[in-house]
């Protein structure tokens, strides 16, 4: 049994140094953010507005980055058994994943109800493919080039070379174009899931409040 629990805390160690509260940390950020600007019934867009906006498009990428994090789980436990990754490591990533990624999701669910909102209906579809591009090269660039989101405002110059060079090569293209498929797959599956769900909720709500009348 000591060895084990030696085992297993030698993996946290190595899987777990921080980086799961980081990156989720890191993933709320724009899901908080599109709450605010997106949720708020005030049509105006003041300096501060566009200022958010900002943040929450260059901080949007860190949701769905989550799911390349699946590489941790690879790298950190090659010597652990393999039931001990079926039974803890492995749910702890798909949990961590999901609710990365569901940021993700309810982050574009918002913004696409503030384009409804504004009477722009027909651009939630074209706004959310462009957002999965662009989300797939900020996924390439933190996975592969290892930049973060404040380095667009700390080092621009090289940022922007770098994904310019990388979009104008064979295999980083076909990374990026390969993660665009996976998030626009993914999103559209986990969406439907999400409305399905709060759908459900407010029929509850309702039948509870007619049962409330009788």
């Amino acid at each position: 049994m000591r060895a084990i629990l030696s085992s297993i805390r030698a993996a946290f160690s190595n899987v777990y140094s921080g980086w799961i509260l980081w990156n989720l940390f890191l993933a709320f950020i724009p899901l908080a953010l599109s709450f605010w600007l997106y949720r708020q019934k005030t049509e105006s867009r003041s300096l501060l507005w566009w200022l958010g906006f900002l943040v929450y498009a260059a901080f949007l990428p860190n949701a769905p980055y989550v799911l390349t994090d699946i590489i941790h789980l690879i790298r950190g436990t090659p010597y652990v058994s393999t039931w001990l990754i079926a039974l803890v490591f492995l749910p702890i990533h798909a949990f961590a994943i999901l609710l990365g990624f569901e940021a993700y999701v309810v982050a574009l669910i918002n913004q696409g109800y503030y384009l409804k909102q504004q009477g722009a209906k027909q651009f939630i579809l074209p706004a959310e493919l462009l957002t999965h591009v662009l989300c797939a090269i900020g996924i390439y660039m933190g996975r592969f080039r290892r930049f973060n989101s404040w380095d667009l405002v700390t080092d621009p110059d090289n940022v922007l070379i770098t994904t310019l060079d990388d979009l104008t090569s064979k295999w980083p293209l076909a990374v990026i174009v390969t993660t665009f498929v996976i998030l626009t797959v993914l999103y559209w599956l986990l969406k439907q899931i999400t409305l399905g769900l709060v759908l459900r909720v407010q029929y509850a709500r309702l039948g509870k409040d007619v049962l409330d009348e009788i």
